[in-house]
């Protein structure tokens, strides 16, 4: 059945099927690092470092993790943002056959003790900015040391003693359980033996875990092959990745998409990562005019920013090769904003949009070079199928029928960790003898195998007994004039279940009004179902964004559920 999958045929130089190396993620790395040892790695604020340099600070981070008792399958958590001890970091625990424990700084601390005890980790790191929350764990995990970074460590000189001087981050005092960045990497002259990397593709790799927008947060364990076949196949896709290219890494690394796409791709291709550790809509300017990057992945809300920011005027984007939108739906208006501004600004390519789940590292498909079609989120990768089934069965639907995303492929997570009865509900044997992931997403796919999504299965409003899908309501708003972007959720009705409400952000120069709203609505009648219109419509300044910068629509709806119960 899927030896000649109907999107083949718009694949152009793109093969159908890759040959994956049984190796580890570090090795993969080493191998470009061996092709171009002089080659920039990473950038981080100036200061850069070669693949030479780089991965003599991994093999130096390895020996301090082996000195440390940190042996293969042990779990090693990595609470840091997009800075330089974090690549390294991750790299050296791979090399030894260990687990990186990818976890987000600005995570709460019953939200961090709960991902060290489901990982087990026995070592963290983090920034010294957020060691007050893993003080405030001590002896509640089975985690025995501490390592405390510092963004200054990584900065040039000059910058460096700038930062220390404005007094960003707090000094953490040595003890049994804490250990300086600095001391640890020291520590690494104690260990006489060599660090033989026999990492092979089957071994686990990492662990990341959901956002927790369906509920409770689970860890997904992915492998090295999950990592490396995700490498191979969006430089396939891309077609235009080369040795040298530059990435603005801003997706953080303890995201699928910042760590699999914004890191490890490009380093595995012999290209440079700019280092971002936080976004700040008005560094891009500067960014794009001193670092001319060739590539970008971002989420919508990204997007928007740049929109936004007047400062971007007359900055040259010509240096683009690709900008890939991931992380959350990209509505078809914000698309064609995005496009346009690309073209003012000497870019001769589009956005690419592309779709997965965390639980298949990141994206498995993309649009096509030159293929782009209305609301697809493009077509899969090589050696990667999709299958829309009816929801709740293994059952496949006929083209253009709406149902429930399922993902085979090279990328398919190990399991959840600790968490066998949702590892065997989402990960399903289908009659092809293919192993499934069901996503929860749903969507359709054309006669020509793009695939469509339109909802997560769970977010669906069902108003007065018909079902309404927030994004096809969003696309219709977004498209006003007066519009940056909005969102849409279902809200308690007494006698409809549920009534559609909006919440939109206006574009600079609009400001709310009665008569704006009224265009609004005027404008949604002609395009959307009377069941299925808003029956509110609230102006913000912004929206809440989840920790990734997704729109938090679950904050909303919990906003409006407090109302109904005050």
């Amino acid at each position: 059945m899927n030896s000649e999958a109907k999107w083949f045929k718009f694949y152009g130089a793109t093969p159908h099927t890759l040959d994956y190396p049984d190796i580890s993620l570090y090795k993969m790395v080493e191998n470009a690092g061996e092709k171009y040892p002089e080659y920039t790695a990473y950038d981080f604020m100036g200061k850069s470092s070669t693949y030479r340099e780089f991965l003599k600070d991994v093999d130096t981070c390895a020996k301090a993790l082996r000195q440390e008792g940190i042996k293969k399958g042990d779990a090693v958590t990595v609470c840091l943002p997009n800075v330089p001890q974090a690549v390294i970091m991750f790299y050296a625990i791979n090399k030894i056959g260990a687990v990186a424990s990818m976890v987000h700084p600005l995570s709460a601390e019953n939200e961090i003790m709960f991902y060290i005890n489901e990982s087990k980790s026995r070592i963290a790191i983090t920034l010294s900015r957020f060691y007050n929350k893993f003080e405030a764990l001590k002896g509640r995990t089975q985690l025995e040391k501490v390592i405390v970074a510092k963004i200054g460590e990584a900065l040039p000189t000059v910058k460096s003693f700038l930062y220390k001087f404005v007094g960003h981050e707090p000094n953490v005092e040595e003890s049994p359980w804490t250990i300086s960045w600095q001391k640890f990497m020291e520590n690494a002259r104690n260990c006489t033996q060599d660090i033989i990397d026999e990492g092979k593709g089957g071994d686990s790799a990492a662990i990341l875990f959901s956002g927790g927008t369906t509920g409770t947060s689970k860890g997904i364990l992915l492998t090295n092959l999950n990592f490396n076949a995700l490498a191979m196949q969006t430089v396939a896709m891309a077609q235009c990745l080369e040795p040298g290219d530059v990435m603005l890494s801003i997706m953080p690394v303890f995201h699928g998409f910042g760590l699999g796409v914004g890191i490890h791709t490009m380093l595995s291709a012999g290209a440079k990562c700019v280092l971002i550790p936080q976004i700040n809509p008005k560094e891009f300017p500067s960014l794009f005019k001193k670092q001319k990057p060739n590539y970008m992945a971002g989420v919508p809300t990204l997007f928007e920013a740049i929109l936004r920011n007047k400062e971007m005027d007359g900055v040259d984007l010509s240096c683009m090769k690709g900008l890939f939108s991931g992380g959350d739906s990209l509505s078809i208006e914000l698309k064609k904003k995005m496009d346009n501004f690309l073209k003012e600004h000497g870019a001769t390519i589009q956005v690419q949009e592309g779709y997965g789940t965390t639980e298949c590292v990141t994206a498995s498909c993309l649009t096509p070079n030159g293929h782009y079609r209305e609301g697809s989120i493009g077509i899969p990768f090589p050696d990667t199928f999709y299958k829309i089934v009816t929801p709740e069965t293994n059952e496949e639907v006929a083209p253009n029928q709406m149902g429930e995303i399922c993902i085979t492929g090279p990328t398919l997570m190990k399991e959840y960790i600790n968490n066998p009865k949702e590892t065997y509900q989402t990960l399903r044997v289908h009659e092809d003898g293919k192993t499934y992931l069901h996503t929860g997403d749903l969507g359709y796919m054309d006669e020509d195998g793009f695939v469509y999504f339109v909802q997560r299965l769970k977010r669906m409003i069902v108003t007065s007994g018909y079902n309404v899908y927030p994004s096809q309501v969003e696309n219709v708003i977004d498209a006003h004039e007066a519009v940056l972007f909005s969102t849409v959720i279902g809200v308690k009705d007494d006698y409809k279940m549920q009534r559609v409400k909006a919440f939109i952000v206006l574009k600079p120069g609009f400001s709310p009004s009665d008569e704006i709203r009224e265009s609004i609505k005027a404008h949604c009648r002609k395009s959307i179902a009377k069941y299925a219109l808003p029956s509110e419509y609230e102006f913000r300044d912004n929206l809440p964004k989840t920790l990734v910068g997704k729109v938090a629509y679950r904050e909303l709806e919990k906003e409006e559920e407090e109302k109904t119960t005050v």
